[in-house]
């Protein structure tokens, strides 16, 4: 796999011009799509209905959120050096459908056994209880199940990938590490603190390899899931009611990746969101 880095800031424009027209048209139901780019090592090109709409995708980037009309794309991955979105494919062309009003999240990963994907999550955006906030755990690495640990035991278990679990918990700072299914101890990642806001749903994402030992996490966050006070009308509409999706890939000792803004990515990837072991298309 290529190891070649470069960052190509132009290719948000390239996006932006390629869906330009329909987001215009439909506007107040698109869809709010987020790309993850979690392949140590490899630089790729998006293609997007036989168009280069990102050119040299690097690692350690998320992207988005950005607002799509509701409709299926053909997304096409390849090698950074392709000529065409069928030249040296990587991943793909899959058809990456997204729904009215639907929240996403796509990432392009390893499987257990090291191989290359592609993940599509549904975010849950559902509102939280008043105090609490929503912890997301997804497993996106090359590596076996693995459990998640807080306070001394397993608050998430034998979580495979690309599985994801799902915990509504009271706002604060929870020190969680990831360990082997079924062990306490030794942390593959961690511990490291992560913090529960109220109203913000914050996904944590472990991806890289454990043979190559690059083990990373990625945290990104979904806000405005307040349950609106008692006594004051929760019928709201439009973007004041909307969930708004922000990203982070922190730099910590643990190798998190640098965070980037790169418009550029939406519609790069696709395959199966599962909810603590269970997939759903």
């Amino acid at each position: 796999m290529k190891s070649r880095v470069i960052a190509g800031s132009a290719a948000g424009a390239l996006l932006l011009t390629a869906f330009a027209a329909p987001l215009s048209a439909s506007a107040a139901t698109d869809a709010q799509l987020s790309v993850l780019h979690a392949i140590p090592g490899v630089t790729v090109d998006v293609w997007v209905d036989g168009v280069l709409t990102l050119d040299d995708f690097t690692p350690s980037t998320l992207a988005g959120p950005l607002a799509l009309p509701p409709a299926t794309y053909s997304v096409a991955i390849t090698a950074s050096d392709a000529t065409s979105a069928t030249d040296q494919v990587v991943l793909g062309p899959i058809d990456l459908a997204l729904a009215d009003g639907g929240n996403y999240t796509a990432v392009a990963h390893l499987t257990a056994s090291g191989d290359p994907a592609a993940a599509f999550f549904t975010n849950d955006t559902s509102r939280t209880a008043a105090g609490e906030g929503r912890l997301t755990v997804r497993h996106v690495a090359a590596a076996p199940a693995v459990d998640i640990v807080a306070g001394g035991a397993a608050v998430v278990s034998a979580l495979a990938n690309p599985d994801e679990g799902i915990l509504n918990l009271p706002a604060g700072t929870v020190s969680a590490s990831v360990t082997a299914a079924g062990t306490l101890e030794p942390a593959l990642i961690g511990p490291a603190d992560v913090e529960v806001t109220e109203g913000v749903n914050t996904i944590v994402y472990a991806w890289g390899s454990l043979a190559d030992d690059n083990l990373a996490l990625a945290v990104q966050t979904i806000t405005g899931l307040h349950t609106p006070p008692a006594g004051i009308p929760a019928g709201q509409t439009g973007e004041a009611a909307a969930a708004s999706t922000t990203g982070a890939v922190t730099s910590t000792g643990l190798a998190i990746g640098a965070f980037g803004l790169l418009l550029a990515a939406a519609g790069a990837l696709f395959v199966r969101r599962t909810v603590l072991g269970q997939r759903n298309n």
